[in-house]
């Protein structure tokens, strides 16, 4: 009788792995075609998806069913990363209209959504998900908490396939955006993203200014003296 059930463990093994493939392709194209349609110039249409919600609800019920893993960390980073941004217009739908997502107690760190499997916060997502999993400052232009102060939504979902170059990208857009990171003589006032993720971009061989002389055509000076700026809470509406 071992040999059956072996059998019958590996069918539903490779049935399992085609369905879930097929979840997570039909996820990723439907994200594609989401964010296309109510994403343009960084900003997020939140007044049409509020008067017909109907297909980020398919969407987010799709990304319940998605399973990925770490050790394909493509597929894992683009899921996640995009799981966070839908969840942060689903965040802000349900409490639509709304100025900014801090207008919602508990918006970050309370409120639960059911992606991957699981029923998560918005911080978990970031911070247990992302963070804790890849040693890569860039996830923090990619993520977009709802406002203005974010680094800018894109108009196409994250992909296992574009991930990699989306994140170079992005990250490269950001730090050379002279109203995100702000030169003037021997002074630098970045995002107060640096100061709240210090440690993802300073280590013992890196400090803020190495971090982003990697990325930034105009390079910045070793001893500007850095600041940062207050983050703007208003919400990135359309």
């Amino acid at each position: 009788m071992k040999k059956p059930i072996a059998f019958l463990t590996f069918l539903a093994l490779m049935f399992f792995g085609i369905s879930n493939a097929q979840i997570q392709q039909k996820f990723f194209d439907d994200a594609n075609s989401f964010f296309s349609s109510y994403v343009s110039n960084g900003a997020v249409d939140y007044k049409a998806i509020h008067s017909d919600p109907s297909d980020l609800e398919s969407l987010l019920n799709d990304a319940k069913e998605v399973s990925v893993s770490v050790s394909s960390p493509n597929e894992y980073r683009a899921f996640w990363i995009n799981a966070y941004n839908l969840s942060v217009i689903k965040g802000i739908i349900d409490n639509y209209p709304i100025n900014s997502p801090l207008d919602k107690k508990g918006f970050f760190d309370k409120i639960k959504y059911e992606v991957g499997g699981t029923s998560i916060t918005l911080n978990d997502i970031e911070n247990n998900k992302l963070r804790a999993k890849f040693d890569d400052a860039r996830v923090h232009f990619v993520l977009v908490c709802g406002a203005k102060g974010c680094p800018p939504i894109i108009s196409k979902a994250y992909t296992p396939e574009n991930v990699e170059t989306i994140l170079e990208q992005q990250t490269i857009k950001a730090v050379n955006n002279s109203s995100f990171i702000k030169v003037s003589a021997k002074k630098v006032a970045l995002s107060e993203i640096f100061k709240w993720y210090k440690e993802d971009f300073v280590n013992d061989n890196q400090t803020e200014i190495d971090f982003l002389n990697k990325y930034r055509k105009e390079k910045i000076q070793d001893n500007a003296k850095i600041t940062y700026y207050s983050y703007d809470w208003r919400l990135n509406s359309k």
